[in-house]
């Protein structure tokens, strides 16, 4: 088992019209993830939750390591909650465990 520390392992899902690959969380991002939505609830208000989708993808999609705030305003949020939803369910989360529920 060795071998495999380290391995990364992807998916590729759909966001707005494309293909973009996505990241299986380790252990210690999936933990880093529950802290920024435990942040999040406890902000509450529109600019938390996109801070939050920001976040997350941040963690799982290599290309948007770059983008910035204003560069994620630019998207449908629809198509950001959705890739976070991705995201989580790809790393075994759902909206309601990574909070914590």
């Amino acid at each position: 088992m060795k071998h495999l520390v380290g391995k990364v392992i992807t998916k590729e899902v759909p966001f707005m019209g494309e293909k973009l690959s996505i990241r299986k969380l380790s252990v210690n991002e999936v933990l880093e993830v529950q802290k920024i939505v435990q942040k999040a609830n406890k902000a509450k208000g529109e600019e938390a939750q996109l801070v939050l989708l920001q976040d997350v993808i941040k963690v799982a999609v290599p290309e948007a390591q770059e983008l910035t705030s204003e560069d994620f305003k630019t998207f449908p949020i629809g198509e950001l909650s959705e890739l976070t939803e991705s995201i989580l369910s790809f790393a075994g989360l759902s909206g309601d465990s990574a909070a914590g529920n």
